[in-house]
């Protein structure tokens, strides 16, 4: 059984600092579930571009506001209660209003240390025992 606190995860490998955003890792490729689950904090009033090319994600908003902006155009109101689902690579935009508090869960689980390329794709890293 796992068990963490994320307050213990402040500070440490586990908190990812990017310029729009703040992950805290709770559960990473070391951990074997097959998938990564993650609390993200976005930035209010940014603009991130993503496009999870080695990755699906699912992401479910639990306070703030935004939207995401599909490759064609079309505009989702992201609010508390809403999830959505990238689950084609989607190339997409986030733009947050308010700041953000956001559940993702990434497969295949991610490593730990990505942050988005110039491209906005995390590069698909394995996990080797020991390296993180």
């Amino acid at each position: 059984m796992i068990v963490r606190d994320i307050r213990l995860a402040e500070d440490t490998k586990r908190e990812v600092k990017a310029q729009n955003w703040t992950s805290t890792r709770l559960l990473l490729s070391e951990d074997n579930l097959g998938f990564s689950f993650h609390e993200t904090i976005v930035k209010p009033d940014t603009e991130t571009r993503i496009w999870y090319k080695n990755h699906l994600e699912a992401v479910y908003c639990i306070e703030g506001s935004g939207e995401i902006e599909e490759e064609n155009g079309t505009r989702h109101k992201i609010f508390p209660g809403i999830i959505y689902a990238l689950d084609k690579h989607d190339k997409h935009v986030l733009r947050a209003f308010t700041q953000m508090r956001m559940i993702c869960v990434f497969n295949p689980a991610l490593v730990g240390e990505e942050v988005h390329d110039e491209n906005g794709i995390y590069p698909l890293l394995e996990y080797t025992r020991g390296t993180t």
